[in-house]
């Protein structure tokens, strides 16, 4: 079978070092376009994927779509849902970055969008298969650890100057797509949503302490339905981080210090199909279920960030074949989650 022709909207941290590499690995995909205009990310282009078609606009793109089969869209947050709108008319099975839009409404007209023209459409949320986050499904899968009573997960650094050149996410205003609530608060609630469901009550705190235009500093605490509580926080400001992730039950808790390692191997130029342990954790990090004075090691699922894009394969080749397959992640979860963060925009102001 011929390998699926994929476009990628945007070379800066998500196209280049996320979704790039993780094509490129999926049996069955290439990259074929690459669109950006930066002189910087097109030499970057040149020296890194060289047979792939180097574009200066999405214009260019649309014109050739009959070429494709899908298109990623990876630029900034506030262009994401006009793009994937038009990507959706032209027929081209679309991955969004995460978030689907800059709002819950938006993001429902896009679904909507999607569902008359029989295009699929889904987002990256690669974090459902962070390892910390399968082995988690693991034990809650896997029952006889009591009964999860508090989620407690953190994407915190010390980071207290923004950085320098003018990093989009830390000097554009929420309303326009910046900050660390529409950029890792999307990923926490969405775990917390994949593992417990939907929420009844949203308290938040959303702050910014470095002058920016952005929030900087972030928390929140989500009752589920099902009586799980979820304390959420992602901060700029953390001289020391807590650990990635706590689950206090009934029985005992899981405890895991350290974030998965999935994104540094991918920054250093790794990739799932060029390493034999991709995804495979340090010892030092593997996490402990503890119950008082007993502390018991276990062994991580392996981090799998590939399988985003083997299910989007899958689902591109049942769409051809007339087979269906799902995508990887429903859109209409990232629907439940964007509701979740508006609601959390509302307590903070309130």
């Amino acid at each position: 079978m011929t390998d699926r022709s994929i476009a990628i909207i945007g070379y800066g941290l998500a196209g280049r070092t996320f979704h790039a590499p993780l094509i490129s690995a999926t049996p069955g995909l290439r990259v074929a376009a690459i669109v950006t205009s930066d002189p910087t990310r097109r030499s970057q282009v040149r020296a890194e994927y060289p047979a792939a078609q180097l574009l200066s606009n999405a214009d260019q793109l649309w014109s050739q779509a009959a070429t494709l089969d899908g298109v990623v869209v990876a630029t900034p947050n506030e262009s994401h849902a006009a793009l994937a709108r038009q990507a959706l008319e032209l027929g081209l099975a679309t991955v969004v970055d995460k978030p689907l839009a800059l709002g819950s409404l938006e993001a429902q007209e896009l679904i909507a969008h999607a569902r008359r023209h029989q295009v699929p459409l889904t987002v990256f949320h690669n974090r459902r298969w962070d390892s910390d986050q399968l082995t988690l499904a693991k034990l809650i899968r896997a029952g006889g650890r009591g009964k999860v009573l508090r989620y407690e997960s953190r994407f915190e650094r010390w980071r207290p100057e923004p950085k320098p050149g003018g990093v989009w996410r830390e000097n554009t205003p929420p309303e326009q797509g910046g900050g660390l609530l529409l950029d890792l608060g999307s990923h926490l609630v969405d775990q917390a949503l994949h593992h417990f469901g939907p929420v009844d009550q949203v308290y938040a705190e959303i702050q910014s302490h470095r002058g920016t235009a952005a929030d900087d500093d972030v928390f929140l605490a989500l009752t589920h339905g099902r009586g799980v509580i979820s304390h959420l926080r992602t901060s700029a400001l953390a001289a020391a981080p807590g650990p990635r992730l706590r689950v206090l039950g009934t029985e005992a808790a899981l405890l895991a210090r350290d974030l998965d390692t999935q994104e540094d191997r991918l920054r250093a130029g790794e990739r799932p199909d060029t390493v034999p342990d991709w995804g495979v954790e340090p010892r030092h990090a593997h996490p402990r279920l503890i119950a008082d004075e007993r502390s018991v090691p276990l062994t991580p699922e392996r981090g799998a960030w590939q399988t985003f894009y083997t299910m989007f394969r899958d689902a591109l080749n049942g769409r051809a074949e007339g087979t269906p397959a799902p995508v990887p992640v429903d859109p209409e979860d990232a629907v439940r989650g964007l509701r979740v963060l508006e609601a959390a925009r509302e307590s903070a102001a309130t």
